[in-house]
């Protein structure tokens, strides 16, 4: 599981990467399209909505694969080793839980009929395509949340 959850971080930071570029290349063409040439790009502002709506579900799901998420662990400094490995698995399942509730509503959505023929009002693009970011931002964040629990339960690892 854990090879899994490497090549799926491998795929997003590339992902996220080319999408931060893109995003950078589009909001300088659009600032030097607007102020130089006085013919701003209506696209743009559309397009990088869309950018950032991907880049944050990808850079929360890699935020969860370093654990690199904020957290209050306070608590976990104070007890001992066996107690902090149930506290991080106990939250661990929680926040596993809680994906697969969201994941089961979100890719109900995205699969119904409404969201088939909706279209952004700009570049007239399905919005399958920007919705899509939070089930699949969501499934691979649940596959590193799985396999960091896998780790700690085999190798007793708590950090």
């Amino acid at each position: 599981m854990m090879s899994i959850s490497d090549g799926i971080a491998k795929v997003e930071k590339f992902l996220g990467a080319f999408l931060m570029l893109c995003m950078a290349v589009i909001i300088t063409l659009s600032v030097a399209f607007r102020y130089f040439l006085n013919s701003p790009l209506s696209w743009a502002g559309e397009v990088s909505i869309f950018l950032l709506i991907w880049i944050s579900f990808i850079g929360g799901s890699l935020g969860l694969k370093y654990k690199s998420q904020a957290s209050v662990s306070i608590v976990l400094e104070y007890v001992s080793t066996n107690i902090r490995k149930a506290l991080i698995l106990v939250g661990q399942i929680c926040m596993l839980l809680f994906l697969l509730i969201i994941l089961y509503y979100t890719y109900t959505w995205i699969l119904s009929p409404n969201v088939a023929v909706q279209r952004s009002s700009g570049i007239l693009l399905p919005m399958w395509i920007p919705y899509s970011a939070v089930p699949i931002g969501l499934t691979c964040a649940a596959i590193h949340i799985l396999a960091n629990f896998l780790v700690v339960i085999r190798e007793g690892e708590v950090k």
